[in-house]
């Protein structure tokens, strides 16, 4: 899987990205994944939670899209990543679903 970070409006330090794979890393697993894209920027002034992390996950299919706001990039990061685990295994669970259920048969 490949990571690619990008921040807009300012340079990340070795430190942010080193975190960012770091969280990331727990999705290095599936093989199914082929890309995560991490944007990283700040938002205007008047938001209290003015930092914004944005993960989209590249699958087979349709990707998965998550946007976190925070008082700092590292939270921001911890919760993109929390959502978008559940979105993952949200998105399992229901592919897993239908096989199971199989195809129906009309009597």
């Amino acid at each position: 899987m490949d990571i690619i970070i990008q921040s807009l409006g300012f340079t990340a330090g070795e430190d942010l990205e080193t975190f960012v794979h770091e969280r990331l890393v727990k999705f290095n697993k599936e093989s199914t994944i082929i890309r995560a894209n991490v944007t990283l920027f700040i938002g205007s002034d008047g938001n209290q939670n003015k930092y914004c992390c944005e993960i989209r996950l590249e699958v087979p299919g349709n990707d998965l899209f998550v946007k976190k706001n925070a008082d700092t990039f590292e939270k921001a990061i911890v919760s993109a990543a929390d959502a978008l685990q559940r979105s993952r295994r949200r998105a399992k669970d229901k592919l897993i679903d239908r096989r199971q259920d199989g195809p129906t048969e009309k009597v």
